[in-house]
């Protein structure tokens, strides 16, 4: 199998231009804040209305989702892949290891727009919403980058 050349830009373009309520998270959302951290893949939260919409947005990437719609309703997640991946996650919300709840609807109106290059934005959650996220399932990779976008919110207005 050959490599595709995947355009990352042009990937957040379309997913943009779509309408799609969708929220880069992961460490894919800390490498677009400018932190020195490695991944392989992108995770994105969306609306659960959404999904047929990111789908779309998706396809002409190549990416071909794991689970029909209504499958990944009822999971709460899947994947789109080739020879990339894309983790998406479509609950309504998520409980946090400590106990406290994140729902979409309220991430998404705390949400931040982060320009990529001209005529190209991506959303990520606020900075404590996105710390938020990394407590769901605290593994060590996560709590260092929790220590990240800490220090990141002492130096940058929120």
């Amino acid at each position: 199998m050959q490599a595709s050349e995947f355009d990352e830009i042009a990937f957040f373009k379309g997913i943009e231009r779509s309408g799609v309520r969708a929220l880069l998270i992961g460490r894919r959302a800390l490498v677009v804040l400018g932190l020195p951290v490695l991944t392989a893949d992108y995770d994105f939260w969306i609306h659960v209305d959404d999904i047929a919409l990111f789908n779309a947005a998706a396809e002409s990437f190549g990416l071909l989702p794991t689970h029909t719609p209504e499958e990944a309703r009822q999971r709460g997640r899947y994947v789109l892949q080739n020879d990339e991946t894309v983790d998406v996650l479509v609950a309504r919300s998520l409980t946090a290891a400590d106990g406290g709840r994140l729902a979409f609807d309220e991430l998404w109106l705390r949400r931040r727009s982060v320009s990529l290059e001209e005529g190209v934005s991506v959303s990520i959650p606020s900075l404590d919403d996105l710390i938020a996220t990394k407590r769901v399932r605290p593994r060590p990779k996560d709590l260092e980058d929790i220590r990240l976008l800490e220090a990141l919110r002492g130096v940058e207005p929120e």
